[in-house]
Parts: structure tokens; C-alpha cells; sequence
């Protein structure tokens, strides 16, 4: 028997306006509204709990072809800053979880991530890459503050000298601009602030709890006078809605100290499209229509196309003319000239106390 759920499209400071479980649970419950709304009491507030997630191992490998790096560190499962667009949500359904509401709500950390890390990195045989914090959810989101999972990772790759990028969507990584600073300086760290849109309004309903656009900028130009390595990433480029804002955020990235940009388009794999379809029409019923078809239009037809080297890019005029922008936008900005690739040579376990000195 399906079980019943508040109405949760009227939360506020949350990104979805649903909370449907997820697809692999054997019974589904969905929103309703039973006529009896103005005599019934208004919903609770939807407060973030944080667990404790048991890990063997934090390191996550990946071989994808159209992926910049083969092995990524995530703090967390879900991200409270709520981006409706986010591709990490579909994972909250292997949880038996909603990649909707609870996606930005019912949360996990890994406490013992910086003690697993250096475990991993003083194996032997382990052979040092690059490592991408952030790939999946956001590692300064809020709770950062107080569990400092992120910040014990970065400490235990500084000790190792490992090179590492990092990207987000806080200005809470300015907290950690020592280590980075130090570790760009060294060729050894590159990060990135993701930046949406200049549009506060639209960043507020697309990203409810994300730092604001101007936060994010004053992040980069925090981390630039600290000596890191830094770039901006206008992502996701969503057609009808953000994506006439490109060489807006470019100029501005350019202006705070970013020296590299990329861009992604959107991405509505399984859940996401039907949580961005709802979101759209809730938020921009104006252009909910068009947005989706321009959508399409790149993907084919269909709303996501999942092949390797496409799915980030689009196809299509659509697609084509935003890497033609982008391009343009660089070369004029002075942008993406050239970087390095982050150093490895540098990589050294530290010693034990006990440990033997070499002599060489």
C-alpha cells in the first residue's frame, strides 16, 4: 500500500517541488491535495539531518572516457544547496531515498575520510593522479563548516604532496585558501568556482541554497590573492534560460582572476527531468515550453542523451553555437591560454614516527 507525504511544493529555501521515492522501492506515494488545504495545518519545516556513513574506502574510481580525471573523493551524499538541475540526485535512489526533497535534506558524511585517505595514499603500490574533489555533491556545502571533512582531506593531501582540483559552489572554500594557495603555488592544486548565472533572483529559485553569484565571484578573486590555481565553470548552460549569459560570466570570471573557464549544458538524466520539468513549470511557466524544447534540440529529440563525449556538450546548432560563443569569448577575454598539467613528481609519503631515514 502506497504510503502519503506532505505536500512539499511550497517549501521554501529547497530546490524541488517533489519528493516521489525512488525507483527502485516497492511501493510509490505521491503529493495530493485532498480539498481540505485551508483547514488543514501548514506543513512542517523540513529540517537536514546529517548521518554518519560507514566507509571502507574513500577514494572512487572511474573510467570515463569524456571525465578529465580517473579518481574523485565525495564528503557527501546529497547536497543541501539544492540545484534542481543537479545530475548527483539520481543516486539518492540507490538509498532507497528521493532524489527530490530528500535529496537536499536527509544527508550522509564520511567521518573518517581523511584517516581512510592517507591509508590509501601510503600504500605501496598505489600510483599517484590527480585527485577531483566535488565530482558528485558539493564539497563546502553548509555542514562544511562544522564537520571539516573536506578541509581534513586537503590536509592530508597537502602532507603528501598530491595534486588535487577541487570545485564548488560556496564561498565557503575561501576558508581554505591557505592550503590551496600553497598547494597552487607548488603546481599541485587547481580550483574551481561554478557560476550559473549573474541573475540573483534566478540563482536564488535554481540553487536556493548556493552562495550568491557575487559571493562566488568575490571566492575567486579570495583564492587568486592567495596564490591558487583558479577557474570558473558556467554550468550548467541551460538554452532559454541562463545560457544568454555566457560572455557575461566569462568577463566577470576573467575580471576576479579566474585564468581558465569551461562550460557544461544541462544534463536531465532519469529523475532529473521530471524534477526539472516541474521545477521549470512552477518557477518559469513563461518559458517552461520553450526551454524544454531547446532542450531537446540538442539532445536529439529527447531530453538527455547519454552518450560518451555528448552528454555534456549537445549536438545540434543549439550546441554548436554555444561552443562558437565560448571560443570567442575566450580568446577575446585572454582566457584558457594555457595550463599546466598539475604535477605529480612531488608525491611523497610522509614518514612514521619509527620510520627508518634514507640516506638518499
Amino acid at each position: 500500500m502506497a504510503s502519503s507525504v506532505p505536500i512539499v511544493g511550497a517549501v521554501k529555501g529547497r530546490g524541488a517541488k517533489s519528493n516521489h521515492v525512488g525507483r527502485y522501492e516497492p511501493t510509490q506515494h505521491e503529493d495530493f491535495d485532498d480539498g481540505w488545504t485551508l483547514d488543514d495545518p501548514a506543513p512542517r519545516r523540513l529540517d537536514t539531518t546529517l548521518t554518519a556513513e560507514t566507509a571502507r574506502t574513500i577514494l572512487t574510481r572511474n573510467d570515463s572516457p569524456d571525465v578529465g580525471f580517473d579518481r574523485s573523493i565525495n564528503p557527501y551524499r546529497g547536497c543541501e544547496h539544492g540545484c534542481i538541475y543537479c545530475y548527483a540526485r539520481p543516486a539518492h535512489a540507490y538509498m532507497g531515498l528521493s532524489p527530490g526533497v530528500d535529496f537536499e535534506t536527509k544527508l550522509f558524511f564520511k567521518p573518517d575520510a581523511a584517516r581512510l585517505l592517507e591509508r590509501e595514499l601510503s600504500n605501496p603500490r598505489y600510483a599517484c593522479k590527480p585527485v577531483h574533489i566535488g565530482g558528485n555533491t558539493d564539497p563546502y556545502q553548509p555542514v562544511e563548516a562544522r564537520t571539516r571533512v573536506t578541509r581534513g582531506v586537503l590536509e592530508v593531501l597537502e602532507r603528501f604532496n598530491h595534486p588535487l582540483s577541487i570545485i564548488t559552489k560556496s564561498a565557503l572554500i575561501v576558508r581554505d585558501a591557505d592550503i590551496l594557495g600553497r598547494m597552487g603555488r607548488a603546481g599541485l592544486a587547481r580550483a574551481f568556482v561554478s557560476v550559473t548565472t549573474l541573475d540573483r533572483r534566478l540563482a536564488r529559485a535554481m540553487e536556493p541554497r548556493a552562495a550568491t553569484p557575487e559571493r562566488r565571484l568575490d571566492a575567486v578573486r579570495a583564492l587568486k590573492a592567495a596564490g591558487a590555481s583558479v577557474g570558473v565553470l558556467f554550468a550548467p548552460a541551460i538554452p532559454g534560460l541562463n545560457d544568454h549569459e555566457m560572455e557575461a560570466v566569462l568577463t566577470r570570471a576573467a575580471e576576479a582572476g579566474a585564468t581558465s573557464v569551461g562550460f557544461t549544458v544541462l544534463r536531465l538524466p532519469l529523475e532529473i527531468k521530471d524534477l526539472f520539468r516541474e521545477w521549470l513549470e512552477a518557477e518559469r511557466p513563461d518559458r517552461a515550453r520553450r526551454v524544454m524544447s531547446l532542450v531537446r534540440q540538442m539532445r536529439g529529440g529527447k531530453d538527455y542523451d547519454a552518450e560518451w563525449g555528448q552528454r555534456m556538450r549537445g549536438q545540434g546548432p543549439i550546441a554548436d553555437l554555444m561552443r562558437q560563443r565560448f571560443d570567442r569569448a575566450c580568446a577575446s577575454l585572454g582566457l584558457n591560454r594555457e595550463r599546466a598539467p598539475l604535477r605529480t613528481d612531488l608525491f611523497r609519503p610522509p614518514p612514521k614516527a619509527g620510520d627508518q631515514m634514507s640516506l638518499f
